[in-house]
């Protein structure tokens, strides 16, 4: 499916990954749907888009899903959405032994619940429509877990297997559902990840530093969705290669894993 003159639903619009994807969508044709809490973000970037009248904003806090829910499916209610790309996300870094458990349910409210809601916001009519493509971006994270990642990973693992038997689920309807798993990717998510006591960690890590860049990871988004592919894989070195070692060396994986 081409993104071109298609409505286009992507939360976590204001920064990172769903920044970049935003201005690519926009620069190849697409309507805008921009989603994050940031409202006075949100317009700006709008502004700056080309065809920036064709665009709106809908500002949603996704650690309230239910509420989320309401509040889209009333502004979208005469809206036909093409394509809602699930980006928005929290990350984490902390012990298992020393996260709350208010951490977890957050990281599940975001990364999880939020993709339930508001893909039931556009899905019935989606398939009553025959056409429509479902993108989450889950994590390589959702197929590796690594230290200090247990509840951000046990959100993104969760998130796959929804994916899984959604698509299985659409096939007969016609909508598509595209699995997204970026490996390490240049952004602000380090900063932003919730520690502990669920305070924001406020640094960067080097494996994150070291990663692809948000446009690329982007691009290789927008290319999954015009080939209509199931998953895809974005990054580079080991958090590439890491799914993969998984499936046909999981013994050697986890050795490489718990030594890090």
């Amino acid at each position: 499916m081409s993104v071109n003159n298609k409505t286009v639903w992507l939360t976590g619009a204001s920064s990172g990954i769903g920044l970049a994807l935003a201005r690519q969508l926009a620069n190849q044709g697409a309507r805008l749907i921009l989603t994050s809490r940031r409202e006075q973000q949100l317009e700006e970037l709008r502004q700056s888009l080309p065809n920036s009248e064709q665009h709106q904003v809908l500002a949603l806090d996704l650690n309230q899903p239910e509420k989320a829910k309401e509040t889209a499916s009333a502004a979208l209610k005469n809206t036909p959405v093409d394509i809602l790309i699930n980006n928005a996300g929290v990350s984490q870094r902390s012990p298992a032994m020393e996260t709350d458990l208010t951490v977890y349910r957050t990281l599940m409210e975001v990364d999880y619940f939020s993709v339930v809601a508001l893909n039931q916001v556009v899905l019935a009519d989606m398939v009553k429509r025959r056409n429509g493509h479902i993108v989450t971006v889950s994590s390589v994270a959702g197929k590796v877990g690594t230290k200090l990642r247990s509840g951000y990973s046990g959100a993104k693992f969760a998130v796959i297997g929804y994916m899984d038997c959604l698509r299985a689920e659409m096939a007969e309807h016609n909508v598509r559902c595209t699995t997204v798993l970026p490996g390490f990717v240049h952004t602000q998510i380090a900063h932003n990840a919730l520690t502990g006591d669920g305070s924001l960690r406020g640094k960067e890590d080097q494996d994150n530093a070291s990663g692809i860049s948000p446009e690329q990871c982007a691009a290789d988004i927008i290319r999954a969705i015009e080939s209509n592919k199931a998953e895809v894989i974005s990054g580079k070195g080991m958090s590439k290669v890491a799914p993969l070692l998984q499936r046909f060396f999981p013994g050697l994986l986890r050795k490489m894993l718990a030594n890090r």
